[in-house]
């Protein structure tokens, strides 16, 4: 199963997404955002941003 992202509203109302993997664990939260339409924004920047993302290791 591929991951998935989820948007939801959090209880102080506002507006988040959240990336899960196949396994269901999450491995990525978002910042609040003030609308939906911000949030699938914020989606859709990761989507785009992420394949290409250098790693950097500061251990």
């Amino acid at each position: 199963m591929a991951g998935k992202f989820e948007l939801y509203k959090s209880p102080n109302g506002e507006f988040r997404f959240r990336l899960k993997a196949g396994n269901g664990e999450i491995i990525a939260t978002s910042e609040g955002y003030t609308s939906r339409a911000g949030a699938k924004n914020g989606i859709e920047s990761v989507k785009m941003n992420a394949e290409d993302a250098e790693v950097v290791d500061l251990s």
